[in-house]
């Protein structure tokens, strides 16, 4: 007999475990040369694209007449530039101070912006990302307004001490020139005049600069003289002032609510005072006051009256009544109502010389939350159609999607339904702000952005090309009826605003299938068709869906459970000849005022015309249970291959056959695990007593429900999935019962699989409250549904053959698999039940699941399954010509082979699975300190990668299948969660969020977008010639009649004003300057600008070298003359005579 040693053995274990794992190594680098990785980091750079959407919290606005761009500031120191439709840009103040005025150089590609922190910058706007060249930073005075007058280099900045300055905007230097306040005003006034709030020079006579102080006093100064040639009282404070073109009159408007009208030679009284909204008494005492006019514009025309425009000035007692401006052309006066506050507004004329016929055409007003241009060359005023995509947050965005390389044909789908919606009555005329022109990319992809908002609208956006324009708007709170008035709302409403709001979406490009869930817990899937439906019915699908942490055992292993079907359990009937039937309803509230099975809103009862474009095809609401309301959604996914949907939120998930409009599956998200896995975390009850953990209803059964209950075959998990596929073949062949309450209800469907309820009110180990007020320890503690994936792949280990499945990540870091059994399609597929089967733990990750896809063994992205699209009220041949039949039989896994590869990605880490032996192959800690609030798994440059977004502002990317880092820039720190909800990444290195409440950033981490964006991007200025000088007239010309030019240069130079204070402002250098240019330009472009730049440096030194040589020949010829002088002096003298 062979001696037995064990030391050999415990050699041989030793020899095992490594071998298992040299083989677990070696598996892994087989995995890896077969898969080859294109994606390297130098294919990864990050940048900010376009912003779109309407300037948040806008403070100022100016035009240029000549290049029509408009700008405007804002309160956070941003500045927006408009031209033509799809011609924007951004750019922001490093200081992040208010803008409280902009003025343009106009036709010269320039702005000026003055901030709230007191300093003046100059921006070029010749180049595509405008650049400060100079700034000036005031120290001892605080800037109030600014003024530069057309075709001049100098501009006035008056202070809050009453002074003025004047600045070179060449070099950005301070004159010694200086109006202060105390020689402005007359001598023998005591007190200060307050601040300036209005600069401006005669139209007829440069030399002559109006001035107008807070206190109410104007002054006309003499800048030759340097003295006040008139001055004009008026007792209220002025808001601002306008010039008469033949700068024979002016206009102030003031803070009772009057007009004055000066003659500039008659100072001693107004030559005329109006209130343009005051009651006239009839016993001619003065008129009552009025809220201020905050600003009043006086144009002219040749053929007509002048147009007077202010804002304000209303009567105080039209308390409520929405902000107006006024327009005044003669004798008519039009009242115009704002939706928002008027913050500016600006008149846009003809001609950008003041001193002429001005022509007005249009008003541009600037909202607090809306740009309105109206014409004043139609009857009734009415405003232009605005081109721009300024109505993003028309209702608070509450959730964002981002598709990069659509199919070619749905934007113009989307617009040939959306062209319908379009409002009438606007402006016959083109948009007036018609200035730049267009980039010059290469990206010709289709992009969709899908917006959800608070109202229940959706939104789809036309994004490419860095452009955006709304394409469709989908109204889902139509399907609802509305309350009233508020003590008639719903008494289940779960959300006290806003209960239509989207929480999420889901589209399927491909089939156009889209599903969103509402802040009341409700989903609705929407088919798209070209077609109008003039009356239809809204089909209801009702789903108790519910979590209660009971009493329960682990489930006996030898025991075995046997679903017993109802007595109603048959065949389904057809979808067609299910007719709505008067029943009692299912909802209802107990005795002691608990709620029940009581959706949180009303479905119209009526039948719903729906227009062409997304048609509503089944709406899904959660019931209240026992009191508890049902948690809102969390997590939702489509596909239109089966025809499912799957919801889930904290207290589990459900899936719908949205085809037969049945519920599949109701179960708590412990249910998806197996008994014996060590990820259960079912609490168990102490005590031996086993409990029934499931009871199956229907929601009409009677009295008789008691005896017709079926234990759940899914008691703690299924660990059989023979039987849980039999217990689903029970529930959809259930029979679709109808709930109505004297009206007739669309189809609804009430089934149950959930726990019940502890049975021993006395032991309150693991009992929880129904009632609306769980504690948010509680509520963190449900392991939630955080996300799907359809797909098709290996159910089980080690199986061989692919199958429809969904894969089901939680906020615990488990992912689950549920398999589906689809009947044939065609007509089976509406007669036939499918069946579903839980699967049991794939993987477990450190926090919540984000993402989950699927890669074949060659690293490719398995799509799911989807039919393309087809119009679902089109002839059934055409449908059947369109509809992709679903192969029969699915490949197989050769030889037990893994064939897949599973990418799962959570908060903490990402994982690759492979597939059907669910081993780990590889592992990423994607971060320690923080979490990952965003995750997609997107295609780029041919090949895939995983894109995340994490808290603590980070943005990175993971190789496929490797995970080797690709891309780590901290780019946004996490500041608000409007981020958070809206952060999304698409293909070819897209990805945007809402940077505020009305914008949207766009960002790529593409290095070729980066480097092809100075091309992409819009331009903003285009060489114009500017316009002629109006004719002074042949008499004019010869008395003087005409506008007097004067010589700043000469006025406000060095050698005559002197210099100004070293101490009174700080001149810096802006990174547009030349220095700054050399450092910014890159790529193409780049080296093209660096070669102007050279070219402009080697022209500038060329005649730095030429003034040099004239002044060298002028030197040698003074020299050569004067010795010549001295020659002919001392020619004819002896020596003895010098």
């Amino acid at each position: 007999m062979k001696k037995f040693n064990i030391r050999k053995v415990l050699d041989g274990l030793t020899a095992v475990s490594s071998s298992s794992s040299a083989a677990a190594q070696t598996g892994a680098s087989k995995e890896n040369e077969a898969v080859q990785e294109n994606l390297q980091s130098e294919h990864f750079q990050l940048c900010k694209t376009v912003r779109h959407g309407f300037p948040h919290q806008p403070s100022s606005m100016a035009f240029d007449p000549v290049q029509k761009i408009l700008a405007i500031g804002t309160l956070t120191g941003a500045l927006r530039l408009f031209g033509r439709a799809g011609v924007e840009c951004y750019c922001q103040h490093e200081s992040a101070a208010a803008v409280i005025q902009l003025q343009f150089l106009i036709n010269e590609g320039a702005l000026v912006s003055a901030l709230a922190d007191d300093s003046v910058h100059l921006w070029n706007l010749r180049q595509k990302i405008p650049a400060i060249l100079h700034s000036l930073k005031f120290n001892r005075e605080r800037i109030t307004y600014c003024h530069l007058p057309f075709q001049s280099k100098w501009l006035y900045i008056g202070t809050e001490r009453g002074n003025i300055h004047i600045v070179n905007v060449e070099s950005f230097t301070l004159s010694g020139y200086v109006i202060m306040w105390n020689k402005a005003i007359e001598l023998s006034t005591k007190t200060h005049p307050g601040p300036v709030v209005h600069i401006s020079d005669n139209p007829m006579d440069e030399g002559k600069l109006l001035i107008g102080f807070e206190c109410g006093v104007v002054v006309l100064w003499d800048l030759k003289s340097k003295k006040a040639d008139y001055r004009y009282n008026y007792d209220e404070a002025i808001h601002s002032v306008a010039w008469h073109h033949e700068g024979k009159q002016f206009v102030c408007s003031h803070s009772d609510g009057t007009l004055t009208t000066w003659n500039i030679r008659a100072p001693a009284k107004p030559a005329q005072i109006i209130t343009p909204h005051g009651k006239q008494p009839k016993d001619g005492k003065k008129p009552e006051p009025c809220k201020p006019i905050l600003k009043v514009e006086y144009k002219t025309t040749r053929a007509g009256d002048p147009f007077m425009v202010l804002s304000g000035g209303l009567s105080y007692d039209t308390v409520g009544r929405r902000a107006c401006l006024t327009v005044m052309h003669g004798k008519s006066t039009a009242v115009l109502e704002m939706d928002f506050p008027i913050v500016d507004f600006l008149t846009l004329c003809e001609t950008p010389y003041p001193n002429d016929f001005q022509e007005p055409y249009a008003v541009v007003v600037l909202l607090e939350r809306d740009l309105v241009l109206i014409d004043l060359g139609q009857i009734g005023y009415p405003i232009f159609e605005n081109p721009y995509p300024l109505t993003i947050h028309e209702s608070p965005v509450t959730c964002c999607e981002y598709f990069a390389d659509c199919p070619a044909e749905l934007i113009p789908a989307l617009y040939s339904v959306g062209s319908r919606q379009k409002r009438q009555g606007f402006s016959k005329k083109e948009w007036p702000i018609s200035g730049g022109n267009w980039g010059q990319g290469t990206q010709s992809y289709p992009e969709i952005i899908i917006t959800g908002h608070a109202d229940g609208s959706i939104k789809f956006w036309d994004a490419s090309a860095l452009m955006l324009q709304v394409l469709y708007k989908l109204k889902t709170a139509k399907v609802f009826e509305r309350a009233r008035a508020k003590e008639e709302r719903a008494i289940a409403d779960i959300v006290e605003e806003d209960p239509f709001a989207i929480q999420t979406l889901c589209w399927c490009p491909e089939s156009r299938m889209l599903c969103v869930a509402g802040a009341s817990a409700h989903v609705i899937v929407y088919r798209f068709s070209k077609q109008e439906v003039s009356a239809a019915d809204v089909q209801l699908l009702e789903v108790r869906l519910q979590c209660q942490l009971s009493d329960v055992d682990s489930p006996d292993p030898g025991g075995e459970q046997t679903p017993t079907s109802p007595a109603s359990a048959g065949a389904p009937p057809s979808p067609q000849e299910t007719e709505p039937a008067a029943q009692p309803s299912a909802g209802s509230n107990s005795s002691d005022g608990s709620r029940d099975n009581i959706p949180c809103l009303q479905v119209r009862g009526s039948a719903l015309k729906q227009s062409p474009g997304y048609q509503v095809e089944l709406v899904i609401q959660l019931v209240w249970v026992s009191g508890e309301p049902p948690q809102q959604i969390t997590s939702l996914a489509i596909n239109s291959s089966y025809g499912l949907v799957v919801l889930g939120n904290s207290n589990g998930l459900a899936v719908v056959d949205y085809l037969q409009k049945t519920l599949l599956l109701n179960l708590g998200t412990s249910e998806l695990y197996s008994p014996s896995e060590p990820y259960q975390r079912q609490p168990r009850s102490p005590r031996k007593a086993r409990q029934p953990s499931g009871v199956l209803c229907d929601s009409n059964d009677g009295p008789n429900a008691s005896e017709e209950r079926c234990k759940s075959p899914t008691s703690g998990v299924t660990c059989n999935c023979t039987l849980q596929r039999d217990f689903v073949s029970v529930a959809a062949r259930m029979s679709r019962k109808i709930s109505s309450s004297n009206e007739q209800k669309p189809n609804t469907v009430l089934l149950v699989l959930s726990p019940p309820p502890c049975p021993d009110p006395k032991d309150n180990s693991f009992s929880r409250s129904r009632s609306s007020s769980v504690t948010s320890i509680d509520r963190e503690s449900r392991e939630s549904v955080s996300s799907f994936c359809f797909c098709e792949t290996f159910p089980r280990k080690c199986d061989s053959l692919l199958s429809p499945c969904v894969l089901v990540g939680t906020t615990q870091g488990g992912v689950m698999m549920v398999a589906v059994s689809l009947p044939p399609s065609g007509d089976q597929r509406l007669l036939q039940p499918v069946g579903i089967s839980s699967c049991g733990t794939v993987a477990r990750l450190k926090g919540g699941i984000l993402t989950m896809a699927l890669l074949d063994a060659a690293g490719g992205l398995l799509p799911s399954s989807h039919e393309p699209w087809y119009d679902p009220n089109a002839a059934d041949d055409e449908k059947e010509k369109c509809r992709r039949r679903r192969p029969s039989s699915l490949p197989s896994s050769q030889d037990g082979q893994d064939s897949q590869l599973a990418i799962l990605c959570s908060e903490k880490q990402a994982k690759v699975v492979a597939m059907p032996s669910q081993t780990r192959v590889y592992k990423h800690n994607i971060t320690e300190s923080s979490f990952v609030l965003r995750a997609d798994v997107v295609q780029m440059a041919g090949a895939n990668c995983i894109a995340c977004f994490c808290a603590n502002g980070h943005i990175m990317t993971l190789s496929l299948p490797s995970l080797r880092p690709l891309l780590d820039v901290n780019y946004l720190p996490l500041t608000d969660m409007r981020i958070a909800r809206t952060f999304c990444f698409s293909n070819l290195g897209q990805a945007l969020y809402l940077t505020s409440p009305t914008e949207v950033q766009r960002i790529t981490y593409s290095q070729d977008t980066c480097d092809n964006l100075q091309e992409m991007l819009s331009e903003l200025f285009t060489p114009v010639e500017t316009p002629e000088a109006p004719n002074r007239g042949f008499f004019k010309g010869l008395f003087g009649g005409g506008a007097q030019s004067l010589d700043r240069e000469d006025l406000f130079g060095e050698t005559s004003a002197g210099k100004a204070s070293r101490s009174l402002a700080q001149h810096i250098p802006g990174p547009g300057s030349m220095e700054g240019m050399k450092g910014a330009a890159s790529g193409v472009v780049g080296d093209l600008a660096r070669a102007r730049i050279a070219l402009d440096e080697r022209g500038q030194k060329l005649g730095e070298l030429e003034e040099r040589t004239a002044a060298m020949m002028a030197s040698a010829e003074s020299f050569s003359k004067h010795a010549h002088d001295m020659m002919v002096k001392y020619k004819d003298k002896k020596w003895y005579q010098l």
